[in-house]
C-alpha cells in the first residue's frame, strides 16, 4: 500500500499538472484530488476493523464476506492480487461520488470532457452531491439533457489501493462480490477514451465471476435467483436499447425543433409505458422506475448503452475460449489494441461514432456514468 506521504505527492502532482494544462478545469480537478485523498485517508485494514470491538456486527459480517470474495477474485478469476479492497473506509455518506452525465437535446451520444492527462470521458464526477447538482443545473441551462446519479464504488486502475467503502455495504452479498469483481477488472484491461469497451468488459467479468462464486459456495438457490434477476434485467435493457435506436433515427432527420421535441416526448412516453407494462408482467418495481419518475431523457439512455451494449460480444468471446479466463483476458487485450471501429464492430450491437481522441491513460478513473441498476437492484436495494 502507498504511504500517506506518497499518496499526497501523487495527488498533488496530478492536480498541478492538470491545472497547468487545462485552465478552466482547475476547480474540478482540485475537488477530485481532495475527494480522493479523503477516501485514502479513511482507509483501515479490514482485519483491524473486524477485530475492533466498536465495529457493528453487521459490518463485521459484510467485511468477512467481501474479504472471502476478494481472495476468490485473485485465486479463481485471475484478477489482480494486490492491496485493493483489502482495506475499509467509511466516507460518512451514501455514495462515494455523484456523476453527472449529459447529452445534447437531440442526440443519444453523451457529452464528453477532455483533459490532457485523463483523456476524454463521458461524465464529470463530484465527491459532493451539491457540487454535482450545481454543475448539472448549469448544463440544463445550456439545453442539455442531464442525469445525476450516485456511485457506490470506482476504480483508480491500480494507481491507488482502492478500499471497500461503506457505500458498497448497502447491497446484498452477491452484489457486493460483483462490485469487487467489476472494479478489479478495470485494473486488468483498460482502453483510454473507450468507456463502452471498459464497462462492458467489467460487466462480463463480474457476471461470470459471480456465477462461479455462488457455485463454489453451494448457493444454488441464490444462483438461480441471480439468473432470474439477470434475465429480467436484460428485458429492461432491451426496452432502453429500442428507445435509443428510435431516438437516434429521429434525431438524424432534418425536422423543425418543435417537431423533434414533440416526437422525442412521445418516444419517452412510450418507453415509460413499456417499462410499466414489463414491471406489471414480471411483478417487480425496477430501479429504472426511479429514473422514469424523475423524467427519462437522452442522458439515461447514454448511461445504459455505456454499460451494456457491448456485453453480449464479450460473453461470446468468453464462450469461444471455453470459459478460460486468462485466455479470454489475452483475447480482450488483443482487441484493445485494435482501432476503435474494428473492436466495436466485433463486439457491440450498434457501435456509436468514435469518441474524441484521448491524450493518454487517466491516472484515476471512476465509472464513466452512474451505473444503471444491476440485476440485484431490480427488486430492491438490500
Amino acid at each position: 500500500m502507498l504511504t500517506e506521504c506518497a499518496v499526497i505527492v501523487r495527488l498533488t502532482l496530478l492536480a498541478w499538472l492538470v491545472t497547468m494544462l487545462s485552465g478552466c478545469g482547475t476547480l474540478y480537478v482540485a475537488q477530485a484530488a481532495r475527494g480522493q485523498w479523503q477516501v485514502m485517508h479513511a482507509r483501515r485494514p479490514i482485519a483491524k476493523v473486524i477485530a475492533d470491538p466498536s465495529t457493528p456486527e453487521a459490518v463485521k459480517a459484510r467485511l468477512t464476506e467481501v474479504s472471502a470474495a476478494r481472495d476468490f477474485a485473485s485465486r479463481a478469476l485471475a484478477l489482480p492480487d494486490n492491496s485493493s479492497y483489502r482495506t475499509y473506509a467509511d466516507v460518512k455518506r451514501p455514495y462515494v461520488v455523484w456523476n453527472v452525465v449529459a447529452a445534447p437535446e437531440f442526440s443519444v451520444e453523451p457529452k464528453r470532457w477532455c483533459f490532457p492527462i485523463a483523456g476524454c470521458v463521458a461524465y464529470r464526477g463530484y465527491f459532493t452531491e451539491a457540487k454535482a447538482r450545481k454543475f448539472a443545473e448549469n448544463l440544463r441551462a445550456q439545453g442539455f439533457d442531464v442525469f445525476v446519479g450516485g456511485v457506490p464504488a470506482y476504480s483508480t486502475l491500480g494507481k491507488f489501493a482502492d478500499p471497500v467503502l461503506n457505500t458498497m455495504l448497502g447491497y446484498g452479498d452477491s452484489e457486493l462480490a460483483a462490485i469487487v469483481f467489476h472494479e478489479l477488472s478495470h485494473q486488468l484491461v483498460y482502453v483510454a477514451g473507450d468507456s463502452q469497451f471498459n464497462e462492458a468488459f467489467a460487466v462480463a467479468v463480474e457476471e461470470t465471476g459471480l456465477q462461479r462464486w455462488l457455485t463454489l459456495r453451494g448457493h444454488e438457490d441464490e444462483l438461480q435467483r441471480y439468473k432470474s434477476r439477470r434475465t429480467r434485467q436484460q428485458q429492461f435493457i432491451a426496452l432502453f436499447t429500442r428507445a435509443r435506436a428510435r431516438l437516434a433515427t429521429l434525431y438524424s432527420q432534418k425536422l423543425p425543433e418543435e417537431t423533434l421535441r414533440e416526437r422525442k416526448k412521445a418516444i419517452f412516453a412510450s418507453l415509460d409505458s413499456d417499462l410499466r407494462e414489463l414491471e406489471k408482467r414480471l411483478g417487480v418495481r425496477s430501479a429504472y422506475r426511479d429514473w422514469a419518475e424523475d423524467g427519462l431523457n437522452n442522458a439515461h439512455l447514454a448511461s445504459v448503452a455505456t454499460y451494456y451494449d457491448c456485453v453480449p460480444g464479450f460473453e461470446r468471446l468468453l464462450t469461444q475460449h471455453g470459459g478460460d479466463l486468462p485466455s479470454f483476458y489475452a483475447a480482450v487485450r488483443e482487441l484493445a489494441r485494435k482501432p476503435y471501429e474494428e473492436r466495436h464492430s466485433l463486439l457491440c450491437r450498434a457501435p456509436p461514432p468514435p469518441p474524441a481522441q484521448p491524450f493518454g491513460e487517466p491516472p484515476s478513473q471512476p465509472p464513466p456514468a452512474a451505473a444503471p441498476p444491476s440485476s440485484d437492484q431490480l427488486n430492491e436495494r438490500r
